[in-house]
């Protein structure tokens, strides 16, 4: 199980630097990335030092652009963590104010678009595996669907720019490519810090949290946690990868951790800027079990008896009825039902159907089970199975009720000496 620690927010290249620093295969990552055939770009894996903490760094470096950040144009991505006071909104942020810069290496301002089928098409034509193109194709449906919102359009007219396209491709396929790898089927996800104030974009200047985002933890419902950290800490990319792979809203009430990874974001914050995975075992816990009650007192001890066969085949681990007084000094049963989770509503069904209550308490039960196993045992008088049953250097025997019975009949004897002989039978073996 995966476990992603957000406080410190979270974004597409910081993702992919965690599980990346947590064991994806980067021989794997570079493999999928080059079966894209998206140009216009180069990856740069590294480390970086945050705050004193060693952490994984990966950065989409587009042409012509060496510092790694690329500009916002119309309908795309948001993005990367930004300065204090001075952002760019978009996937990874710019020095500049917004201005439009070319990189296609000419010095052009090329405007080429893509859109969700586009992007789909590359995703589809790629070497990655079918289960990491579904992660990558779901993560960019909700970015889609979210900037869809924010503009007031449906998803199929919503388009990527050119430039924005390309380093959010590759930081979706990337996180997607690396999950595979990692082999990641459950996934849960910390609250999500945030910071404040306001970046600068081709729209104009926009709150922290940016629309897209707002978007995303609306639909999915991530958890927001406002900081006084001056900046964005959540992009769209990166709360599209928070919910696209979340399966659980909360961790296990204890777990082992296996392994844990650090991806750094780019700027530096008064905290450290990274996001922490891990890999987790959840503790086994002890079997779920519930007791059923309820209170009868205008039943017939016929169907009582009946209910109590019809629990039984439905697969309560057990049943009795202990006599109790009601109010009015009624004579009345007490029904009591031990069963697993999993057969929970089917027997208060059963219960329902079979008697006149209107009511059935419940609660969990935890039980002490000694280790048991089945044995068959020679008598002179056939076949007997025996429970055998043990704690620690005690064990006990107890035969089946039916064996024993049909030892008594066939032999003569007490149905009691029957019982011990096949006991002290088990006890020889």
């Amino acid at each position: 199980m995966l476990y992603l620690e957000c406080y410190s927010g979270i974004s597409g290249d910081m993702a992919v630097a965690a599980l990346l620093d947590l064991g994806a295969s980067r021989e794997k990552l570079e493999q999928g990335l080059a079966s894209l055939k998206v140009d216009g770009y180069e990856v740069r894996i590294g480390r970086r030092i945050k705050c004193g903490i060693d952490a994984c760094s990966f950065d989409v470096i587009l042409s012509g652009k060496e510092d790694g950040h690329s500009h916002d144009y119309v309908e795309h991505i948001h993005g990367e963590h930004g300065h204090e006071g001075e952002h760019i909104h978009g996937e990874h942020d710019s020095h500049s104010h917004g201005e439009e810069h070319s990189h296609d290496g000419h010095g052009a301002h090329a405007h080429v678009h893509r859109n969700l089928e586009e992007i789909a098409g590359i995703i589809n034509g790629s070497d990655m595996t079918e289960r990491a193109k579904k992660t990558a194709l779901r993560i960019f449906q909700i970015v889609a669907e979210a900037e869809g919102k924010v503009h007031g359009k449906p998803v199929e007219e919503v388009h990527f720019h050119e430039v924005g396209a390309v380093d959010s491709i590759v930081d979706i396929a990337a996180a997607a490519i690396c999950l595979d790898d990692l082999d990641i089927t459950e996934a849960v996800v910390s609250e999500v810090s945030e910071g404040n104030g306001h970046v600068h974009c081709q729209h104009g200047i926009l709150p922290v949290p940016v629309p897209a985002v707002t978007a995303i933890a609306e639909r999915y419902g991530l958890f927001l946690r406002p900081t006084d950290t001056r900046g964005e800490m959540v992009t769209p990319t990166g709360a599209a990868i928070a919910s696209g792979i979340r399966t659980r809203e909360e961790l296990p009430s204890s777990y082992r951790i296996v392994k844990t990874g650090m991806g750094a974001g780019k700027k530096d914050f008064a905290k450290a800027n990274i996001l922490r995975a891990y890999l987790i075992e959840e503790k086994e816990q002890p079997e779920a079990m519930w007791m059923l009650e309820t209170n009868i007192d205008d039943v017939t001890g016929e169907a009582l008896g009946y209910v109590m066969e019809k629990l039984f085949r439905a697969g309560a681990r057990d049943v009795c009825y202990v006599p109790v007084f009601m109010k009015k000094n009624r004579p009345a049963y007490l029904m009591k039902v031990v069963c697993d989770e999993k057969d929970r509503e089917p027997l208060e069904e059963l219960i329902f159907l079979h008697t006149t209550t209107i009511g059935i308490r419940r609660y969990r039960l935890e039980r002490t089970v000694l280790s048991r196993k089945l044995l068959t045992v020679e008598t002179p008088y056939g076949r007997a199975r025996v429970k055998q049953v043990s704690r620690g250097e005690m064990t006990f025997y107890y035969p089946e009720y039916e064996d024993a019975a049909r030892y008594a009949d066939v032999s003569g004897i007490s149905f009691q000496e029957a019982y011990e002989e096949i006991r002290r039978a088990a006890g020889c073996l």
